[in-house]
C-alpha cells in the first residue's frame, strides 16, 4: 500500500487549488487527485507491457502443462 503524500497534497489544496482547510478536509485523495487534474485510469497497454505480462503470468492448459 501506498503512503499518502499529506503535505504535498495540502500544498495543492490550500495553495494551487485554494481551498479553505474545512473544504481540503472534507475531500478524499482521490477527489483532490481529479480536482487537480491527475489522471485516475491507467494508461494504455503498450506491446511491450503485454510481454512483460505474458512472461510474469504464462497460460497454462489444465493440469499444468504449458500451452
Amino acid at each position: 500500500m501506498s503512503a499518502v503524500d499529506w503535505p504535498g497534497l495540502m500544498r495543492a489544496g490550500l495553495g494551487r487549488l485554494g481551498l479553505a482547510p474545512e473544504a481540503f478536509w472534507r475531500l478524499t485523495p482521490l477527489e483532490l487527485k481529479l480536482m487537480l487534474g491527475v489522471e485516475a485510469v491507467a494508461p494504455p497497454l503498450t506491446r511491450a507491457r503485454l510481454e512483460e505480462l505474458a512472461a510474469a503470468f504464462p497460460d497454462l492448459r489444465k493440469g499444468g502443462a504449458d500451452v
